[in-house]
């Protein structure tokens, strides 16, 4: 799979990633098995998509629990992404953002994760209560210790805003200024994906001016760009689907030409041995919007690992991404 360097600290990561929330966290749980999850990391690896993004709020800390599981025997293949400063409370996440809980629980994810360094450490979300650079201070003491090797901050809370427009990520901008002054940022994670483009209007602009990486979430947009979800299926109670406006019947339904254009590109390049799928054309598009974007699509199921592996080799044309640029924008709120 072809290498992306990201960040100030010029890490080489596998150009698609492997993100592994759905594997114990935010997805239908009945459908979570430990061994399938397994597998997956394993075929992600297999094939080169060396950069596994987790984190401790995940299960709770379940996730990185299964992760360690897999980096205990494939440690040198892996690139480890794990996050702090969001906690599971009684009705709601709870930011935490103390220098102290920082330090505590980097060392609660090394013991989980089984490993003596985390490649990259991202801020999963600020707290009101203290400085950005107060945490940023602390994560950046973790560098020095050799328990971390990069920082990373996540865009979150940004779909609040979205109704903003062209100022969507204008304080995530303002954020990363700020932290830049006290230790560099290596990489941004953000929602990105052909129904989710907002970030091409000024963060992703503002991270490849200064050689941050861009760490795609969601680029299959929570799964409606594989064109495997039937609009009216429905979602158990516990997958964040049934609570989204955009996975009604009705919306999936009004949303389905944005697939029918992406399948339409598929069979331009697929032939009658190896086809190719909406999903894949989904990432390469977001591959295709600059070397420093790194795609990190979820899954737990091995099969989908392999396929969203195989999206690093797909090289869309011209013709392909203008084709993709002119598909009809994602209809229903997406706050």
């Amino acid at each position: 799979m072809e290498r992306r360097t990201i960040g100030a600290a010029a890490l080489e990561v596998g150009a698609v990633g492997l993100g592994c929330m759905p594997m114990s966290w935010a997805y239908t749980g009945s459908q979570q098995r430990g061994e399938e999850s397994l597998r997956a990391v394993n075929a992600a690896l297999d094939r080169g998509s060396t950069l596994l993004d987790t984190a401790d709020m995940y299960g709770p800390f379940t996730n990185e629990l299964l992760v360690g599981r897999v980096l205990k025997e494939r440690r040198s293949e892996a690139f480890v992404s794990t996050k702090v400063g969001l906690l599971v409370g009684d009705q709601h996440l709870v930011a935490n953002g103390r220098p102290n809980y920082v330090r505590r629980a980097c060392d609660a994810s090394l013991r989980r994760l089984q490993t003596d360094v985390i490649d990259l450490y991202q801020l999963h979300r600020t707290d009101p209560e203290v400085p950005v650079e107060e945490t940023w201070g602390a994560m950046a003491e973790l560098v020095s210790a050799g328990k971390v090797r990069s920082l990373g901050l996540c865009a979150v809370g940004a779909r609040s805003g979205r109704r903003a427009g062209a100022r969507l990520h204008d304080g995530t901008i303002r954020l990363l200024e700020r932290v830049q002054q006290v230790f560099p940022v290596s990489t941004v994670q953000a929602e990105l994906s052909v129904w989710s483009a907002e970030a091409l209007d000024a963060l992703l602009p503002w991270c490849a001016a200064r050689g941050v990486g861009f760490l795609a979430a969601m680029p299959l947009g929570n799964g409606f760009l594989t064109g495997t979800l039937t609009p009216g299926e429905g979602f158990e109670p516990d997958d964040l689907r049934a609570r989204h406006p955009r996975f009604t019947a009705e919306m999936m339904a009004a949303n389905q030409p944005i697939v029918v254009g992406l399948r339409r590109v598929a069979r331009r390049h697929g032939d009658g041995v190896r086809p190719v799928t909406p999903a894949q054309v989904a990432l390469a598009w977001v591959l295709a919007q600059g070397p420093h974007v790194v795609p990190v699509p979820g899954t737990k199921r091995e099969r989908w690992a392999a396929e969203n592996a195989g999206a690093a080799g797909l090289r869309l044309t011209a013709e392909d991404l203008a084709e993709v640029a002119g598909l009809p924008g994602a209809l229903g709120s997406w706050d």
